[in-house]
């Protein structure tokens, strides 16, 4: 059974630890988890297919990170991210938080002993049966982004706490979330007018920058608004209290990143717009694990096609690469050592859409039964994963370090 510290307990830390200045925590986020090290953990414990390598005390370091670089704010891990059971266990013993997006996440965090005032059901838009599901089993956050949601909590739960979603910018997002979901200015009346109508708690505000977010700027622009709705709020009569700054903290792949230092700067600054009645609350979810993970496949064939070069893997885009499929891109590592070279490398199914990357530069001299290390890849690769085709899911290898399996 994970040890859990008590909400208030760890808020009132965290407001104790504002008065004072933090000693950053060494970022080392472009530090990918050694080959080495990955290369141990599947000699020792690899059935020779696709497998996701995993060390909890990069995941540990995370959460120690973004706490010293944002003391007042406490991280609610996204368990979409990953939700390899030893990860949400470790982020637990961490008082980590947590933030759901349905009843299946929900029983993963309580069958480990998540006490359900610790989790926050941040999907804007749910069934009646999932609401009434969250409430039996304790959960007081809700999200919501519109009016038409606010009679299922008249329904289910009159008495939920909850916290309004609004729209932001997410330019420099390299995944932006605008559009499905957020409330525009233009809502807020008629979304004030319902939750007064029936009687319920319009609690708080959150936003999200969009993942992978490399513009701190965002952060600035949506805490200002959200301020100003905090504003509207308690002009209409509510009682905000809660501030929740959403997730979109970046990690290092091909791109230039802000440090979490700088991000953590910047909202450490708009936080003082807020009264000391306001928590603060994140929704980290690839800051956390993306950079403890290490994302290992292995070529099964090469063609040329066309004049082109063709890697075949046995994991693609319906394995763990559906990322790639938006234009996200990796830091790859290979035991080849000849010219770099352009590669098509796809997955090992007979869809036309399992292609991960175009023009991939890899050693040319690639051959069948090479390993590619697909770096600080820990978050959104096996939460994706399906057997479509009839290919299994990829290994889950976890460690501490250098130890054994745990």
């Amino acid at each position: 059974m994970a040890v859990f510290q008590p909400y208030e307990k760890v808020q009132a830390a965290s407001a104790r630890r504002t008065l004072r200045a933090v000693a950053p925590i060494a970022a080392d986020a472009a530090a990918a988890m050694p080959v080495a090290q990955v290369k141990r953990a599947l000699q020792r414990h690899g059935d020779g297919g696709p497998a996701l390598v995993l060390d909890l005390a990069r995941v540990r370091r995370n959460v120690q990170r973004f706490t010293a670089a944002m003391p007042a704010v406490r991280p609610h891990y996204a368990v979409k991210a990953n939700p390899e059971r030893r990860v949400l266990m470790a982020l637990a013993r961490q008082a980590a938080g947590f933030e759901i997006a349905s009843p299946s996440e929900l029983d993963l965090l309580r069958s480990i002993g998540v006490p359900a005032h610790e989790i926050f059901y941040s999907n804007p838009v749910r069934s009646l049966d999932a609401i009434r599901y969250a409430a039996r089993r304790g959960v007081e956050w809700f999200v919501f982004d519109c009016a038409q949601e606010l009679g299922k909590f008249a329904l289910c739960k009159p008495d939920a706490r909850l916290y309004l979603r609004i729209e932001t910018t997410n330019e420099g997002s390299d995944w932006p979330l605008t559009g499905k979901f957020g409330a525009a200015e233009a809502d807020l009346e008629a979304i004030m007018l319902e939750a007064r109508r029936l009687s319920l708690d319009i609690a708080g505000v959150t936003f999200h920058v969009g993942s992978q977010c490399r513009n701190p700027e965002n952060w600035r622009a949506a805490m200002r608004a959200a301020r100003v709705v905090f504003e509207r709020l308690e002009q209409a009569g509510f009682r905000p209290r809660l501030l929740d700054i959403g997730g979109g903290y970046p990690v290092q792949l091909t791109k230039p990143i802000p440090s979490i230092d700088a991000i953590g700067a910047l909202v450490m600054e708009e936080l003082g717009a807020f009264g000391p009645e306001v928590k603060a609350i994140a929704e980290p979810g690839r800051f956390m694990v993306a950079d403890a993970g290490c994302f290992v496949i292995h070529v099964i064939g090469t063609a040329m096609r066309n004049g082109k070069r063709w890697l075949h893997c046995d994991a693609g885009v319906f394995g763990g690469m559906f990322e790639t499929t938006d234009g996200l891109r990796y830091n790859l590592h290979t035991d080849r050592t000849g010219p770099p070279v352009p590669w098509h490398v796809a997955g090992p199914t007979c869809d036309s859409v399992d292609v991960c990357m175009r023009d991939q530069l890899l050693p040319e001299d690639m051959a069948a039964g090479d390993a590619i290390y697909v770096m600080n890849a820990g978050a959104y690769t096996t939460a994706y994963a399906s057997e479509f085709n009839g290919f299994a899911l990829p290994q889950v290898i976890v460690t501490d370090g250098d130890s054994e399996t745990v």
